[in-house]
């Protein structure tokens, strides 16, 4: 899927005094309401869907051991208002200064990993929230839903179950959040369009297997 031509530069759309507001009418969405009527499955075989290794550039993270050095407690779920391809660039580009750890294609779901999840990958504009989380960024425009497939959803949700799994993170929308919610910062996704509800339900019916 290619973005129609002239599309609004990223920082226009998601920077302005919009964020309070967008922030203010999320829905909270807790796990046990979000699993109520989600029948829980484990994936077989793994602790984690298939993702591919295309790493950012070391300028755009800062190396660590967590969550030894930092706990991981919150995913932070963004969209780059770029196309998939483009915000890997970006990612690999020393001068950008920002990089999340995953990256979730809107044709097909197809995930890579940036970051390490063990580094503070710099997504959050916010030191703390960065060395707390972890970052997925969605390809899209947060003004237009089409990009938010099917696929996206369920691949996304499938990622995000299983980092919750790991770092025993609870499945709802006080740890599952918006890039809009970070104290501080002045984007504005994923917007108004992402299905917050059917997300946190996703995530809610798969139950990965880790050790420990």
């Amino acid at each position: 899927m290619e973005p129609a031509p002239r599309r609004p530069a990223r920082r226009r759309l998601l920077t302005g005094a919009a964020a309070l507001a967008t922030a203010a009418a999320l829905t909270p969405l807790t796990s046990a309401a979000a699993g109520a009527t989600a029948q829980r499955r484990t994936p077989p075989g793994g602790t984690y869907p298939p993702v591919e290794w295309i790493p950012a550039n070391r300028g755009n993270y800062t190396t660590a051991d967590r969550p030894t050095q930092y706990p991981v407690e919150t995913v932070v779920v963004h969209v780059t208002q770029e196309t998939y391809a483009d915000t890997l660039k970006l990612f690999q580009d020393p001068a950008h200064k920002a990089a999340a750890h995953y990256v979730v294609r809107s044709a097909d779901g197809h995930i890579a990993r940036c970051v390490r999840e063990r580094d503070v990958a710099w997504h959050a504009g916010n030191w703390d929230y960065n060395t707390r989380s972890i970052g997925i960024e969605h390809e899209g425009w947060i003004d237009d839903p089409t990009w938010f497939t099917d696929p996206l959803y369920e691949q996304s949700a499938l990622l995000t179950a299983a980092i919750c799994d790991r770092y025993r993170i609870p499945k709802d929308r006080e740890h599952i959040i918006g890039h809009v919610e970070v104290p501080g910062t002045d984007h504005t996704d994923p917007g108004e369009f992402w299905d917050w509800a059917r997300y946190l339900q996703l995530v809610n019916e798969v139950s990965w297997q880790h050790a420990g």
